[in-house]
Protein backbone atom coordinates (compact mmCIF):
# COMPACT_ATOMS: atom_id res chain seq x y z
CA UNK A 1 0.00 0.00 0.00
CA UNK A 2 1.42 3.44 -0.50
CA UNK A 3 2.21 5.92 2.27
CA UNK A 4 -1.49 7.68 1.90
CA UNK A 5 -4.17 5.87 3.66
CA UNK A 6 -6.74 4.76 1.67
CA UNK A 7 -10.20 6.47 2.71
CA UNK A 8 -13.27 4.03 1.52
CA UNK A 9 -16.69 5.38 1.94
CA UNK A 10 -18.92 2.71 2.47
CA UNK A 11 -22.99 3.76 1.54
CA UNK A 12 -25.09 1.04 2.18
CA UNK A 13 -29.26 0.73 1.27
CA UNK A 14 -30.77 1.65 4.81
CA UNK A 15 -32.59 -1.96 5.22
CA UNK A 16 -31.02 -4.16 7.87
CA UNK A 17 -30.15 -7.24 5.05
CA UNK A 18 -28.00 -4.25 2.87
CA UNK A 19 -26.64 -2.63 6.08
CA UNK A 20 -24.81 -6.19 7.32
CA UNK A 21 -22.78 -7.07 4.68
CA UNK A 22 -21.74 -3.91 3.66
CA UNK A 23 -20.51 -4.09 7.32
CA UNK A 24 -18.85 -7.26 6.20
CA UNK A 25 -17.31 -5.59 3.51
CA UNK A 26 -15.91 -2.56 5.28
CA UNK A 27 -14.33 -4.27 8.28
CA UNK A 28 -12.42 -6.83 5.62
CA UNK A 29 -11.17 -3.42 3.87
CA UNK A 30 -10.09 -2.12 6.96
CA UNK A 31 -8.19 -4.90 7.94
CA UNK A 32 -6.37 -4.56 4.50
CA UNK A 33 -5.27 -0.92 5.48
CA UNK A 34 -8.11 1.26 4.59
CA UNK A 35 -9.48 4.35 6.32
CA UNK A 36 -13.18 3.68 6.59
CA UNK A 37 -16.29 5.92 6.60
CA UNK A 38 -19.65 4.20 6.92
CA UNK A 39 -22.60 5.78 6.19
CA UNK A 40 -26.13 5.00 7.86
CA UNK A 41 -29.31 7.01 7.54
CA UNK A 42 -30.37 9.16 10.66
CA UNK A 43 -33.16 6.97 10.94
CA UNK A 44 -31.13 3.83 11.25
CA UNK A 45 -28.18 5.77 12.96
CA UNK A 46 -30.49 6.41 15.77
CA UNK A 47 -31.87 2.66 15.39
CA UNK A 48 -28.19 1.28 15.86
CA UNK A 49 -27.96 3.06 19.27
CA UNK A 50 -30.76 2.16 20.73
CA UNK A 51 -30.01 -1.19 20.09
CA UNK A 52 -26.57 -0.97 20.95
CA UNK A 53 -25.60 2.35 22.83
CA UNK A 54 -24.16 5.11 21.94
CA UNK A 55 -20.81 3.08 21.86
CA UNK A 56 -22.30 1.29 18.78
CA UNK A 57 -21.06 4.41 16.34
CA UNK A 58 -18.11 5.52 18.53
CA UNK A 59 -15.69 3.07 15.86
CA UNK A 60 -12.60 3.11 15.64
CA UNK A 61 -9.52 5.94 14.93
CA UNK A 62 -9.35 4.92 11.69
CA UNK A 63 -13.52 3.19 11.60
CA UNK A 64 -16.11 6.40 11.57
CA UNK A 65 -19.88 6.48 11.77
CA UNK A 66 -21.55 9.22 9.67
CA UNK A 67 -25.21 9.84 9.01
CA UNK A 68 -27.22 11.48 5.68
CA UNK A 69 -30.77 12.11 5.72
CA UNK A 70 -33.23 9.98 3.45
CA UNK A 71 -35.46 12.05 2.91
CA UNK A 72 -39.14 10.66 4.26
CA UNK A 73 -40.73 12.34 7.14
CA UNK A 74 -38.90 11.96 11.39
CA UNK A 75 -39.70 9.29 12.66
CA UNK A 76 -38.18 7.23 15.73
CA UNK A 77 -40.33 4.29 15.02
CA UNK A 78 -37.96 0.85 16.03
CA UNK A 79 -38.96 -0.94 12.91
CA UNK A 80 -38.21 -1.75 9.24
CA UNK A 81 -39.06 1.29 6.89
CA UNK A 82 -41.39 0.62 3.79
CA UNK A 83 -39.60 -0.91 0.85
CA UNK A 84 -41.20 1.03 -1.83
CA UNK A 85 -40.98 4.60 0.28
CA UNK A 86 -37.47 4.12 1.03
CA UNK A 87 -36.58 2.85 -2.50
CA UNK A 88 -38.00 6.18 -3.90
CA UNK A 89 -36.91 8.15 -1.55
CA UNK A 90 -33.20 7.64 -1.72
CA UNK A 91 -33.29 7.30 -5.19
CA UNK A 92 -34.46 11.10 -5.40
CA UNK A 93 -33.08 12.48 -1.94
CA UNK A 94 -29.90 11.01 -1.26
CA UNK A 95 -27.06 12.45 -3.83
CA UNK A 96 -27.36 16.38 -2.18
CA UNK A 97 -26.77 15.49 1.82
CA UNK A 98 -24.01 12.66 -0.07
CA UNK A 99 -21.96 14.61 -1.65
CA UNK A 100 -22.18 17.14 1.00
CA UNK A 101 -20.74 14.83 3.29
CA UNK A 102 -17.94 13.76 0.98
CA UNK A 103 -17.12 17.41 0.56
CA UNK A 104 -16.95 17.70 4.54
CA UNK A 105 -14.97 14.37 4.69
CA UNK A 106 -12.31 15.91 2.29
CA UNK A 107 -11.89 19.18 3.84
CA UNK A 108 -11.49 18.03 7.02
CA UNK A 109 -7.41 18.27 8.29
CA UNK A 110 -7.46 15.08 10.62
CA UNK A 111 -8.79 12.84 7.45
CA UNK A 112 -7.13 11.45 4.43
CA UNK A 113 -9.44 12.61 1.46
CA UNK A 114 -11.63 10.07 -0.16
CA UNK A 115 -9.96 7.32 -2.53
CA UNK A 116 -13.11 5.48 -3.70
CA UNK A 117 -16.39 4.49 -2.46
CA UNK A 118 -18.29 1.04 -2.18
CA UNK A 119 -22.06 1.90 -2.11
CA UNK A 120 -24.93 -0.93 -2.40
CA UNK A 121 -26.02 -1.81 -5.51
CA UNK A 122 -29.50 -0.27 -5.40
CA UNK A 123 -28.04 2.59 -3.89
CA UNK A 124 -27.04 5.08 -7.20
CA UNK A 125 -26.58 7.92 -5.41
CA UNK A 126 -23.43 6.52 -4.47
CA UNK A 127 -22.19 5.90 -8.01
CA UNK A 128 -23.43 9.30 -8.99
CA UNK A 129 -21.32 10.87 -6.11
CA UNK A 130 -18.05 8.83 -7.19
CA UNK A 131 -18.54 10.21 -11.07
CA UNK A 132 -19.04 13.91 -10.14
CA UNK A 133 -16.16 13.88 -7.24
CA UNK A 134 -13.24 11.38 -10.05
CA UNK A 135 -12.42 8.74 -7.67
CA UNK A 136 -13.47 4.72 -8.14
CA UNK A 137 -16.31 3.15 -7.12
CA UNK A 138 -17.30 -0.59 -6.64
CA UNK A 139 -20.97 -1.41 -5.92
CA UNK A 140 -22.49 -4.28 -3.64
CA UNK A 141 -24.95 -6.24 -4.80
CA UNK A 142 -26.32 -7.64 -1.23
CA UNK A 143 -29.30 -10.01 -2.71
CA UNK A 144 -28.28 -13.20 -4.83
CA UNK A 145 -26.59 -13.86 -7.92
CA UNK A 146 -29.60 -15.85 -9.28
CA UNK A 147 -32.04 -13.20 -8.30
CA UNK A 148 -29.85 -10.32 -10.14
CA UNK A 149 -30.46 -12.21 -12.96
CA UNK A 150 -33.51 -12.53 -12.23
CA UNK A 151 -34.00 -8.60 -12.30
CA UNK A 152 -31.94 -8.12 -15.60
CA UNK A 153 -34.68 -9.95 -17.25
CA UNK A 154 -37.25 -7.88 -15.83
CA UNK A 155 -37.51 -5.80 -18.73
CA UNK A 156 -38.02 -8.73 -21.66
CA UNK A 157 -41.01 -10.08 -19.63
CA UNK A 158 -42.92 -6.64 -19.83
CA UNK A 159 -41.77 -6.98 -23.96
CA UNK A 160 -42.55 -10.22 -23.84
CA UNK A 161 -46.03 -9.19 -22.71
CA UNK A 162 -45.95 -11.16 -19.84
CA UNK A 163 -45.44 -8.56 -16.86
CA UNK A 164 -47.47 -6.84 -15.39
CA UNK A 165 -50.45 -8.91 -15.34
CA UNK A 166 -53.58 -8.36 -16.66
CA UNK A 167 -55.75 -8.73 -13.52
CA UNK A 168 -55.48 -10.02 -9.93
CA UNK A 169 -56.67 -13.30 -11.32
CA UNK A 170 -52.91 -14.39 -12.01
CA UNK A 171 -52.47 -15.47 -8.06
CA UNK A 172 -54.43 -18.53 -8.12
CA UNK A 173 -55.62 -19.43 -12.18
CA UNK A 174 -52.09 -21.10 -12.59
CA UNK A 175 -50.01 -18.27 -14.08
CA UNK A 176 -47.41 -18.40 -11.77
CA UNK A 177 -46.92 -22.17 -12.44
CA UNK A 178 -45.68 -21.02 -16.49
CA UNK A 179 -42.46 -22.54 -17.29
CA UNK A 180 -39.51 -19.41 -17.85
CA UNK A 181 -37.01 -21.37 -19.93
CA UNK A 182 -35.16 -18.83 -21.76
CA UNK A 183 -32.76 -16.99 -19.33
CA UNK A 184 -29.47 -18.43 -19.93
CA UNK A 185 -28.18 -19.91 -16.36
CA UNK A 186 -31.70 -20.35 -14.79
CA UNK A 187 -33.00 -23.80 -15.56
CA UNK A 188 -36.38 -25.48 -13.79
CA UNK A 189 -37.72 -22.04 -13.55
CA UNK A 190 -41.11 -21.25 -13.34
CA UNK A 191 -42.97 -17.57 -13.44
CA UNK A 192 -43.53 -18.02 -9.39
CA UNK A 193 -39.78 -18.27 -8.84
CA UNK A 194 -38.67 -15.46 -10.12
CA UNK A 195 -38.06 -12.33 -7.75
CA UNK A 196 -42.01 -11.68 -6.77
CA UNK A 197 -42.02 -8.34 -7.74
CA UNK A 198 -43.39 -8.78 -10.56
CA UNK A 199 -46.63 -9.61 -9.78
CA UNK A 200 -48.49 -6.82 -9.86
CA UNK A 201 -51.03 -5.30 -12.92
CA UNK A 202 -49.52 -1.95 -12.26
CA UNK A 203 -47.14 -0.83 -15.10
CA UNK A 204 -46.01 2.17 -13.00
CA UNK A 205 -45.27 -0.30 -9.98
CA UNK A 206 -42.49 1.24 -7.87
CA UNK A 207 -40.94 -2.06 -6.82
CA UNK A 208 -40.91 -3.51 -10.27
CA UNK A 209 -39.26 -0.49 -12.12
CA UNK A 210 -36.86 -0.03 -9.19
CA UNK A 211 -35.81 -3.23 -9.57
CA UNK A 212 -35.92 -3.07 -13.31
CA UNK A 213 -33.53 0.54 -13.47
CA UNK A 214 -31.01 -0.21 -10.21
CA UNK A 215 -29.99 -4.01 -11.72
CA UNK A 216 -29.55 -3.12 -15.23
CA UNK A 217 -27.68 0.35 -14.07
CA UNK A 218 -25.86 -1.65 -11.40
CA UNK A 219 -24.77 -3.77 -14.80
CA UNK A 220 -23.92 -1.24 -17.39
CA UNK A 221 -22.03 1.07 -14.29
CA UNK A 222 -19.32 -0.09 -12.75
CA UNK A 223 -17.35 -3.42 -11.07
CA UNK A 224 -19.86 -5.63 -8.93
CA UNK A 225 -19.31 -7.39 -5.76
CA UNK A 226 -21.29 -10.51 -5.02
CA UNK A 227 -22.14 -11.80 -1.62
CA UNK A 228 -21.46 -15.28 -2.81
CA UNK A 229 -18.48 -17.90 -3.90
CA UNK A 230 -17.56 -18.90 -7.27
CA UNK A 231 -18.57 -22.41 -7.14
CA UNK A 232 -22.15 -21.83 -5.08
CA UNK A 233 -23.60 -19.59 -8.12
CA UNK A 234 -21.15 -20.87 -10.90
CA UNK A 235 -23.20 -20.79 -14.26
CA UNK A 236 -25.06 -17.51 -13.14
CA UNK A 237 -21.56 -15.32 -12.45
CA UNK A 238 -20.23 -16.99 -15.61
CA UNK A 239 -23.64 -15.67 -17.22
CA UNK A 240 -23.15 -12.18 -15.73
CA UNK A 241 -19.64 -12.01 -16.82
CA UNK A 242 -20.09 -12.33 -20.25
CA UNK A 243 -22.45 -8.96 -19.98
CA UNK A 244 -20.02 -7.14 -17.26
CA UNK A 245 -16.85 -8.60 -16.96
CA UNK A 246 -15.52 -6.68 -13.70
CA UNK A 247 -17.30 -9.25 -11.06
CA UNK A 248 -15.93 -10.37 -8.14
CA UNK A 249 -17.78 -13.04 -6.23
CA UNK A 250 -16.21 -12.39 -2.43
CA UNK A 251 -18.44 -14.68 0.03
CA UNK A 252 -20.17 -15.61 2.07
CA UNK A 253 -19.35 -12.22 3.64
CA UNK A 254 -19.87 -13.04 7.35
CA UNK A 255 -17.47 -16.18 7.32
CA UNK A 256 -14.74 -14.46 5.44
CA UNK A 257 -14.61 -11.51 7.59
CA UNK A 258 -14.57 -14.12 10.67
CA UNK A 259 -11.99 -15.89 9.40
CA UNK A 260 -9.53 -12.64 8.31
CA UNK A 261 -10.12 -10.20 10.87
CA UNK A 262 -8.72 -9.37 14.40
CA UNK A 263 -10.21 -8.98 18.01
CA UNK A 264 -10.74 -4.84 17.41
CA UNK A 265 -13.45 -5.59 15.00
CA UNK A 266 -15.57 -7.16 17.29
CA UNK A 267 -16.74 -3.70 18.55
CA UNK A 268 -18.54 -3.25 15.35
CA UNK A 269 -21.67 -4.54 14.82
CA UNK A 270 -24.58 -3.44 12.83
CA UNK A 271 -27.40 -5.24 14.42
CA UNK A 272 -30.72 -2.74 14.32
CA UNK A 273 -32.41 -4.67 17.48
CA UNK A 274 -31.11 -5.68 21.02
CA UNK A 275 -29.93 -9.05 20.58
CA UNK A 276 -30.58 -11.83 23.01
CA UNK A 277 -27.88 -13.49 23.93
CA UNK A 278 -29.31 -15.85 26.65
CA UNK A 279 -30.63 -18.02 23.93
CA UNK A 280 -27.10 -19.47 23.31
CA UNK A 281 -27.16 -20.36 27.44
CA UNK A 282 -30.07 -22.43 26.26
CA UNK A 283 -28.75 -23.89 23.56
CA UNK A 284 -25.83 -25.00 25.54
CA UNK A 285 -28.72 -27.75 27.03
CA UNK A 286 -29.41 -29.64 24.18
CA UNK A 287 -28.57 -32.43 22.33
CA UNK A 288 -26.33 -32.45 18.99
CA UNK A 289 -28.38 -31.78 16.06
CA UNK A 290 -32.00 -31.49 18.23
CA UNK A 291 -33.06 -28.32 17.85
CA UNK A 292 -34.80 -26.56 14.93
CA UNK A 293 -34.23 -22.91 14.82
CA UNK A 294 -36.47 -20.79 13.34
CA UNK A 295 -36.07 -17.12 12.14
CA UNK A 296 -38.10 -15.43 9.04
CA UNK A 297 -35.52 -12.27 9.11
CA UNK A 298 -35.82 -8.62 9.60
CA UNK A 299 -38.73 -7.95 6.94
CA UNK A 300 -40.79 -10.80 6.45
CA UNK A 301 -44.89 -10.04 7.64
CA UNK A 302 -47.20 -12.71 8.13
CA UNK A 303 -51.33 -13.13 9.87
CA UNK A 304 -51.70 -14.45 13.24
CA UNK A 305 -53.40 -17.22 11.73
CA UNK A 306 -49.94 -18.25 10.20
CA UNK A 307 -48.13 -17.85 13.34
CA UNK A 308 -50.50 -20.19 14.74
CA UNK A 309 -50.07 -22.80 12.12
CA UNK A 310 -46.07 -22.43 12.48
CA UNK A 311 -46.98 -22.60 16.49
CA UNK A 312 -48.65 -25.92 16.67
CA UNK A 313 -46.45 -27.41 13.97
CA UNK A 314 -43.72 -26.70 16.16
CA UNK A 315 -45.15 -27.76 19.17
CA UNK A 316 -46.43 -31.25 17.61
CA UNK A 317 -43.36 -32.19 15.93
CA UNK A 318 -42.12 -32.49 19.53
CA UNK A 319 -38.68 -31.22 18.66
CA UNK A 320 -36.66 -28.63 21.00
CA UNK A 321 -37.18 -25.17 18.68
CA UNK A 322 -35.71 -21.42 19.41
CA UNK A 323 -37.89 -19.28 17.82
CA UNK A 324 -37.30 -15.61 16.82
CA UNK A 325 -40.13 -13.57 16.91
CA UNK A 326 -39.38 -9.88 16.27
CA UNK A 327 -41.70 -6.94 16.75
CA UNK A 328 -43.80 -6.05 13.66
CA UNK A 329 -43.29 -9.89 12.17
CA UNK A 330 -47.59 -10.04 12.70
CA UNK A 331 -49.63 -7.57 10.02
CA UNK A 332 -50.49 -4.73 11.74
CA UNK A 333 -50.98 -6.40 15.13
CA UNK A 334 -48.93 -8.27 18.00
CA UNK A 335 -48.26 -11.65 17.56
CA UNK A 336 -50.58 -13.60 20.21
CA UNK A 337 -49.43 -17.55 20.79
CA UNK A 338 -52.18 -18.92 22.30
CA UNK A 339 -52.11 -20.26 26.48
CA UNK A 340 -52.10 -23.84 25.63
CA UNK A 341 -49.44 -23.34 22.82
CA UNK A 342 -47.10 -22.08 25.73
CA UNK A 343 -48.09 -24.84 28.10
CA UNK A 344 -47.86 -27.62 25.13
CA UNK A 345 -43.72 -26.29 24.74
CA UNK A 346 -42.79 -25.73 28.29
CA UNK A 347 -39.14 -26.94 28.18
CA UNK A 348 -38.44 -27.44 24.85
CA UNK A 349 -39.09 -23.94 23.34
CA UNK A 350 -37.35 -20.88 23.48
CA UNK A 351 -39.28 -18.23 21.92
CA UNK A 352 -37.26 -14.20 21.52
CA UNK A 353 -37.14 -11.04 19.39
CA UNK A 354 -34.06 -11.01 18.08
CA UNK A 355 -30.60 -13.32 18.39
CA UNK A 356 -27.14 -13.40 17.28
CA UNK A 357 -27.69 -15.42 13.85
CA UNK A 358 -24.51 -16.39 13.19
CA UNK A 359 -23.51 -17.54 16.71
CA UNK A 360 -26.83 -19.82 16.86
CA UNK A 361 -26.00 -21.25 13.12
CA UNK A 362 -23.09 -21.97 14.12
CA UNK A 363 -23.94 -23.99 17.73
CA UNK A 364 -23.89 -27.51 17.32
CA UNK A 365 -27.48 -27.95 18.41
CA UNK A 366 -29.06 -26.93 15.47
CA UNK A 367 -30.25 -29.39 13.28
CA UNK A 368 -32.59 -27.43 10.91
CA UNK A 369 -33.37 -23.88 9.99
CA UNK A 370 -37.19 -22.43 9.23
CA UNK A 371 -36.10 -19.29 7.09
CA UNK A 372 -37.96 -16.98 5.05
CA UNK A 373 -34.93 -17.49 2.48
CA UNK A 374 -33.17 -14.18 2.90
CA UNK A 375 -30.02 -14.18 1.72
CA UNK A 376 -27.95 -13.19 4.36
CA UNK A 377 -29.76 -15.90 6.39
CA UNK A 378 -29.10 -19.14 3.53
CA UNK A 379 -25.20 -18.05 3.08
CA UNK A 380 -24.88 -18.27 7.05
CA UNK A 381 -26.66 -21.48 6.56
CA UNK A 382 -24.41 -22.85 4.25
CA UNK A 383 -21.05 -21.74 5.90
CA UNK A 384 -22.27 -23.79 8.90
CA UNK A 385 -23.73 -26.74 6.90
CA UNK A 386 -27.77 -26.12 8.09
CA UNK A 387 -30.09 -27.63 5.71
CA UNK A 388 -33.51 -25.60 5.52
CA UNK A 389 -37.20 -25.58 5.21
CA UNK A 390 -37.88 -22.75 2.94
CA UNK A 391 -40.60 -20.26 3.75
CA UNK A 392 -40.29 -17.23 1.04
CA UNK A 393 -41.99 -14.52 1.16
CA UNK A 394 -40.83 -11.38 -1.38
CA UNK A 395 -38.25 -10.41 -3.24
CA UNK A 396 -35.60 -12.57 -3.78
CA UNK A 397 -36.95 -15.13 -1.54
CA UNK A 398 -38.58 -17.14 -3.61
CA UNK A 399 -35.67 -17.24 -6.06
CA UNK A 400 -33.44 -18.61 -3.55
CA UNK A 401 -36.02 -21.42 -2.35
CA UNK A 402 -36.41 -22.48 -5.77
CA UNK A 403 -32.52 -23.22 -6.28
CA UNK A 404 -32.30 -24.60 -2.75
CA UNK A 405 -35.12 -26.95 -2.63
CA UNK A 406 -33.80 -27.91 -6.58
CA UNK A 407 -30.06 -26.72 -7.56
CA UNK A 408 -28.49 -26.81 -4.51
CA UNK A 409 -30.42 -29.44 -2.80
CA UNK A 410 -29.75 -28.43 0.34
CA UNK A 411 -33.34 -27.25 1.47
CA UNK A 412 -37.28 -28.47 1.20
CA UNK A 413 -40.22 -25.87 0.89
CA UNK A 414 -43.32 -25.42 3.16
CA UNK A 415 -46.64 -24.60 0.84
CA UNK A 416 -47.06 -20.72 1.51
CA UNK A 417 -50.86 -21.11 2.70
CA UNK A 418 -48.90 -23.05 5.61
CA UNK A 419 -50.56 -25.47 7.88
CA UNK A 420 -49.58 -27.29 11.16
CA UNK A 421 -49.69 -30.75 9.96
CA UNK A 422 -46.97 -29.94 7.35
CA UNK A 423 -44.61 -28.39 9.38
CA UNK A 424 -44.72 -30.62 11.88
CA UNK A 425 -44.17 -33.54 9.18
CA UNK A 426 -41.29 -31.32 7.43
CA UNK A 427 -39.08 -30.92 10.15
CA UNK A 428 -39.58 -34.90 11.12
CA UNK A 429 -38.91 -35.38 7.76
CA UNK A 430 -35.68 -33.00 7.53
CA UNK A 431 -34.14 -34.33 10.95
CA UNK A 432 -35.11 -37.90 10.91
CA UNK A 433 -36.24 -39.33 6.92
CA UNK A 434 -34.20 -40.82 4.40
CA UNK A 435 -34.95 -37.11 2.21
CA UNK A 436 -33.88 -35.07 5.12
CA UNK A 437 -30.53 -37.51 4.85
CA UNK A 438 -29.85 -36.36 1.23
CA UNK A 439 -30.49 -32.63 2.27
CA UNK A 440 -28.25 -32.72 5.07
CA UNK A 441 -25.61 -34.79 3.44
CA UNK A 442 -26.08 -31.56 0.87
CA UNK A 443 -25.59 -29.34 3.55
CA UNK A 444 -22.38 -30.70 4.91
CA UNK A 445 -20.89 -30.58 1.33
CA UNK A 446 -21.55 -27.13 0.35
CA UNK A 447 -20.41 -26.05 3.99
CA UNK A 448 -17.06 -27.79 2.59
CA UNK A 449 -17.09 -25.69 -0.23
CA UNK A 450 -17.36 -22.55 1.26
CA UNK A 451 -14.90 -22.96 3.53
CA UNK A 452 -12.43 -24.10 1.10
CA UNK A 453 -13.30 -20.41 -1.21
CA UNK A 454 -12.85 -18.65 2.17
CA UNK A 455 -9.63 -19.82 2.99
CA UNK A 456 -5.93 -18.75 2.15
CA UNK A 457 -5.63 -19.67 -1.69
CA UNK A 458 -9.01 -20.07 -2.01
CA UNK A 459 -11.59 -18.02 -4.47
CA UNK A 460 -13.44 -15.92 -2.39
CA UNK A 461 -9.93 -14.09 -0.79
CA UNK A 462 -8.10 -14.33 -4.09
CA UNK A 463 -11.06 -12.36 -5.52
CA UNK A 464 -11.00 -9.95 -2.78
CA UNK A 465 -7.87 -8.52 -3.55
CA UNK A 466 -8.26 -8.91 -7.13
CA UNK A 467 -10.76 -6.58 -6.35
CA UNK A 468 -8.66 -3.99 -4.25
CA UNK A 469 -6.31 -4.06 -6.80
CA UNK A 470 -8.43 -3.51 -10.37
CA UNK A 471 -11.40 -1.86 -8.66
CA UNK A 472 -10.51 0.71 -6.44
CA UNK A 473 -7.22 0.93 -7.54
CA UNK A 474 -5.37 0.49 -3.94
CA UNK A 475 -2.00 -1.19 -3.95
Amino acid sequence: MSSIKSHAVCLPFPAQGHVNPMMQLAKLLHSRGFHITFVNTDFNHRRLIRSRGEEAVKGLPDFRFEAIPDGLPPSDSDATQCAPAICDSTRKNCLAPFLELLSKLNSSPQLTPVTCIVCDGIMNCGTKAAQLIGVPYVQLWTSSTVSFLGFLHYKELAQRGIVPFKDEGFVSDGTLEMAIDWIPGMPNMRLKDLPSFIRTTDPEDTMFNYLMEVSQECLESSSIIFNTFDEFEKEVLQVIASKSPNIYAIGPLTSLSRNLLEIQHNSLNSSLWKEDTSCIEWLNTMKPKSVVYVNYGSVTVMSNHHLEEFAWGLANSKYPFLWVIRPGVVMGESAILPREFMEAIKGRGFITSWCPQQQVLSHPAIGVFLTHCGWNSLLEAVSEGVPLMCWPFFGDQQTNCRYSCTTWGNGMEINPDVKSKDVEALIKEIMAGDNGQRIRQKALEWKKKAKSAISVGGSSITNFDRMIKEALRQG
